[in-house]
C-alpha cells in the first residue's frame, strides 16, 4: 500500500507595508480618547494703560519743554545784554578835623565821597537800602545814609557825604589808638555796610544782589594834610 499523503502546512501569512501602516493608524487612533470639544490656546489679556501715567508723562513732558525755553531765554538775554553787576566804591576820602579833649571825647569829620556805578550797557540800575556806619576803634560815629536813586546805563553817580561826628567818649584802647596814630601819621578808621541793587535784562525779569562794602581807612593827620593813604574799596555782591 502506498503511504497517505502528506497534509500541506498552509502557507504563512505575509502583511505588506501598506495594511501594516493601516492597521497601526487604525489602532492609535481607535486607541486615542475623543474629545468632542478640544480646549483652545490660552492667552492672557493685556490690561490697558491707567489714565494717570499719560497725564503724568504729559505734564513731565510739558514742564521739561518750558524749562528748556527759559533756559534757552535767558541764555539769548545774558548774551545779548552781558549783565555787570552794579557796584559802589569810596573814590575819595579826606580827614578834614581830628578833636579830642582832656576828658577823652572825640570829634572828627570826614569828607567821603561814594560813587554808584553801572557798568550795563542796555539796563538802568536801581540802588536802595544803602547804608554805612563809619567806625573808629569798633565805636560807630556817624551813619551813611541815601534814599532809592538810580544810575542810568554805562554810567555813574558820585554820592558827597561830610561826616561830623557827634562828641565820642574814648575808652583807654582808643586813646591809646589815636596817640599812637598821631605819632606814626596814620588815623586808621572802618566803614562797613550794604546797599541793594536791581536791574533788568531786557524781557527776561529782573535781577537783584545785596552788594556789602567794608573798607580800612587810613588818614595823615589833618595838621599834615589829612588826605587818605588807603587803597580803593568797593562792593562784594551776594
Amino acid at each position: 500500500m502506498l503511504p497517505p499523503p502528506l497534509s500541506k502546512a498552509p502557507p504563512p501569512f505575509f502583511y505588506d507595508d501598506v495594511s501594516l501602516s493601516l492597521s497601526l493608524s487604525l489602532s492609535l487612533s481607535l486607541s486615542m480618547p475623543y474629545e468632542e470639544n478640544p480646549k483652545k490656546p490660552f492667552y492672557i489679556p493685556k490690561k490697558a494703560t491707567n489714565p494717570f501715567f499719560w497725564l503724568a508723562a504729559i505734564a513731565c513732558s510739558i514742564l521739561a519743554s518750558a524749562v528748556i525755553i527759559t533756559c534757552l531765554v535767558v541764555f539769548i538775554g545774558y548774551m545779548v545784554y552781558k549783565p555787570r553787576i552794579p557796584s559802589i566804591a569810596v573814590t575819595y576820602a579826606h580827614l578834614d578835623r581830628l578833636d579830642y579833649d582832656q576828658y577823652s571825647q572825640l570829634q572828627t569829620q570826614i569828607t567821603l565821597i561814594v560813587t554808584a556805578e553801572n557798568d550795563n550797557r542796555r539796563a538802568h540800575a536801581r540802588f536802595s537800602d544803602l547804608r554805612f556806619l563809619l567806625y573808629f576803634q569798633g565805636l560807630p560815629i556817624a551813619d551813611l545814609r541815601a534814599a532809592s536813586f538810580d544810575v542810568p546805563k554805562n554810567s555813574s553817580l558820585p554820592l558827597h557825604y561830610v561826616v561830623q561826628s557827634a562828641p565820642v567818649p574814648l575808652e583807654g584802647g582808643a586813646m591809646e589808638e589815636i596817640n599812637s596814630g598821631l605819632q606814626n601819621n596814620k588815623i586808621p578808621f572802618t566803614l562797613k555796610g550794604s546797599v541793594r541793587t536791581r536791574w533788568r535784562l531786557g524781557g527776561v525779569g529782573s535781577v537783584k544782589f545785596t552788594s556789602h562794602l567794608y573798607c580800612y581807612l587810613e588818614f595823615f593827620p589833618p595838621f599834615i594834610n589829612g588826605s587818605s593813604i588807603s587803597k580803593a574799596c568797593g562792593t562784594k555782591s551776594q
